[in-house]
């Protein structure tokens, strides 16, 4: 692969960065969580969240108990039931000016997303290290004959099975190493450790996504684009994946997003 001038390469890189810290700083992005709770059979008000929340089974119970909610563009006043098991993670019920994210694992959680989080309100952004266009690795995609589920560790809740479609294989330094990717919100992505994870970068790994492959099965890594997970910006998100024995490399990737000043 022949990478593109550094000056070409920082712009695109800002611009991205750009981007994705507009994201982390919307008013219900990552940085505005400020609850995570686990669901029962029976019916449970929590600070700072509007409605009675609870779980039957694999389907999810929620009453506004007199606040407007609405999910899915469809506005109610009186409990609903939310069948929600199989659907993607954190998705939100929208309550005023606060969403209430749902994810399913064996069982309900809710996070509570305020605008006016302390986290938000003092985010000045997230440290990286400088864009390097040798980071940017040229892989070759090795797909499984069926999607294999993968199981993974959590940095504070049990294992969880992903569905993997494959691995990529990339050289570092002329060694041969793996990524193993899984599917998660409809994109691929991966997540890695390496010699930096807990020295400058978020101990639990960090995620990269990675982009389709060319017809001949290459991928491009570009680590420039590791980011951290969101459980390295609060404590709100016990079910980050950790990454599995073989996304652990030996040498350090400075690259990407360093560990976030605030958290």
């Amino acid at each position: 692969m022949t990478n593109p001038s550094s000056e070409t390469y920082r712009t695109e890189w800002q611009a991205w960065r750009s981007g994705w810290e507009q994201w982390l700083a919307a008013p219900n992005g990552w940085l505005s969580a400020v609850a995570v709770h686990w669901l029962d059979s029976t019916p449970q008000r929590f600070d700072g969240t509007p409605g009675l929340w609870w779980q039957d089974g694999d389907t999810l119970m929620v009453d506004p108990d007199g606040t407007a909610m609405t999910f899915d563009g469809t506005e109610f006043t009186e409990a609903r039931a939310l069948r929600l098991a199989e659907g993607p993670d954190d998705q939100r019920v929208t309550a005023g000016d606060l969403e209430i994210g749902i994810t399913y694992r064996e069982g309900y959680h809710i996070n509570t997303y305020d605008p006016d989080a302390p986290a938000r309100k003092a985010f000045d952004g997230v440290p990286t290290f400088e864009p390097d266009p040798n980071w940017i690795i040229t892989g070759r995609f090795e797909a499984f004959d069926a999607d294999t589920a993968l199981a993974l560790g959590t940095v504070g809740w049990r294992e969880h099975n992903y569905l993997s479609p494959g691995v990529v294989h990339f050289e570092h330094d002329g060694t041969p190493y793996e990524l193993q990717i899984i599917v998660g919100g409809g994109h691929r992505t991966s997540v890695f450790a390496d010699a930096t994870s807990g020295d400058t970068t978020y101990p639990a790994g960090r995620s990269l996504n990675i982009p389709e492959p060319a017809d001949d099965g290459t991928v491009t890594l570009d680590f420039n684009r590791a980011l951290n997970l969101p459980c390295a910006f609060a404590d709100f998100f016990p079910i980050c994946p950790t990454p599995p024995s073989g996304n652990r490399y030996p040498f350090r990737i400075e690259a990407g997003e360093k560990t976030p000043a605030k958290k």
